[in-house]
């Protein structure tokens, strides 16, 4: 096992890793940058040591790659955590990493590079015998490329950035005549945000719902699954509020897909925790979008209804340890709702909320994951996420119920939050029954 591991990321993430880190026996290092040490944040405090990498901005600080290195390496640490965000699907970094001697806790840096560019991580599902959306088999030279294979798979289609995520680089289409347009804002989009402008096309799957499987592989060819989260409840999609399981997958389907997802990540060979992403159309059938080769934000859903730390797991697999189970040991017991809580407006479009959190109460209720204390500062640099509530219970009506005594239990004072919106998602019929799709929150908020 490690002696020491360099946490390279801040906030809520950095937290969960110092925690993991330390029910492990292993110190824990903490990355920092200026505004954040000014901050006030709990973790930087528990943390065996702290390196300040520079100014506020992510550019200046936790994206710079070398400097990351050389303060793990200072501060004799053996391996790096690179949370999720910043680093942690960086390729190059996972190789630097490799060339200087520092175990990065994750898969392989070609593993990171074939599934972070989505048209060889579609090539890669196809070999590995997954069910894909239909579209474009490689990159779009240009927009009439892009019109013939719609033309082939059916409108709507959706154009999306091969180096995407986050929800940007992607536009929907229509009709041929919407094709021009959405292409060059794309692809400028795209160039924007990932410094690549490639896209691909597939076809929009229409109330389609976002459905994923939690993974682990050992590096070694063999994998388990953890059972899936849905994740349908989205805006501009950006993940809002996830529960597992799924309202809709059937006993059948989610042994059966779960049985894909882990056949297929152990012929990659994948190492530690992935998420394997699936649309579910209206067929019934899920159909791969993606591989996100870290561990989720919302990864506490699928620990409290399996028991299983997977944060801890993750790190002892990077030591080199086998999966200490078997698929037929992992069960899932009851039902688990996890609520994000951001520092935002909902009323002012969303608007991020820099500022102080002049009080800050967490619930008694069900399980918080937050680096934040009364009087904390909540910098304008980095995302919004400051909290997540997560409610387990034996059956998914009794896991709303109990979400909505946590959320109006929790108190934060001095920045707006989602919490309102939560509580109106909650609330809502269709919601409480299971009919959504990813749709349906933007359905809600235009009333």
């Amino acid at each position: 096992m490690f002696h020491r591991v360099f946490i390279a990321n801040r906030g809520e993430v950095a937290a969960r890793m110092v925690r993991a880190c330390q029910d492990l026996g292993i110190e824990a290092v903490c990355a920092a940058s200026e505004a954040d040490l000014a901050a006030g944040y709990p973790y930087l405090k528990e943390a065996a040591e702290v390196v300040c990498l520079g100014p506020g901005p992510a550019n200046q600080s936790y994206l710079k790659a070398l400097e990351v290195i050389q303060a793990a390496k200072q501060t004799q640490c053996s391996a790096i955590h690179p949370g999720w965000g910043f680093l942690a699907e960086n390729a190059e970094f996972a190789s630097l990493c490799k060339q200087h001697g520092l175990t990065f806790i994750g898969p392989s840096p070609e593993t990171i590079d074939r599934m972070g560019r989505k048209v060889s991580a579609r090539a890669s599902a196809i070999e590995a015998g997954l069910p894909i959306v239909p579209g474009s088999k490689g990159l779009l030279p240009n927009a009439e490329a892009a019109k013939i294979v719609a033309q082939e798979v059916g409108y709507p289609v959706v154009l999306k950035a091969d180096a995407g995520g986050g929800g940007r680089g992607i536009r929907r289409c229509d009709s041929a005549d919407e094709i021009d347009a959405a292409f060059t804002e794309a692809a400028r989009e795209a160039e924007t945000a990932f410094g690549c402008a490639e896209l691909y096309l597939e076809k929009y799957l229409l109330g389609g719902r976002h459905i994923e499987f939690q993974v682990m592989g050992d590096g070694r060819g063999k994998a388990i699954h953890f059972g899936e989260r849905e994740c349908s409840i989205q805006r501009r999609h950006q993940k809002l509020l996830e529960e597992a399981p799924s309202s809709i997958l059937t006993a059948e389907q989610r042994a059966h897909y779960g049985e894909l997802s882990t056949r297929a990540a152990a012929f990659w060979n994948y190492s530690g925790a992935g998420t394997m992403e699936y649309l579910l159309a209206d067929d019934g059938k899920l159909y791969f979008l993606e591989m996100n080769t870290r561990l989720q934000v919302e990864h506490p859903v699928t620990e409290v209804i399996c028991g299983v730390d997977l944060a801890q797991l993750q790190i002892r697999i990077a030591a080199g340890e086998d999966l200490p189970f078997t698929q037929e040991e992992i069960t899932l017991t009851g039902h688990a709702i996890e609520a994000r809580i951001n520092a935002e407006d909902p009323d002012a479009d969303f608007r991020p909320a820099p500022g102080t959190v002049e009080r800050f109460v967490a619930p008694t209720q069900g399980r918080t994951d937050t680096h934040l204390v009364q009087g904390a500062k909540i910098p304008p640099h980095y995302d919004s996420l400051i909290a997540k509530v997560i409610v387990h219970a034996d059956t998914r009506e009794s896991a709303i119920a109990s979400t909505i005594e946590a959320l109006n239990e929790m108190v934060v004072e001095g920045v707006p939050t989602t919490t309102p919106l939560h509580l109106r998602i909650l609330a809502e019929p269709d919601f409480q029954q299971g009919n959504y799709d990813t749709l349906w929150l933007e359905k809600i908020l235009k009333g």
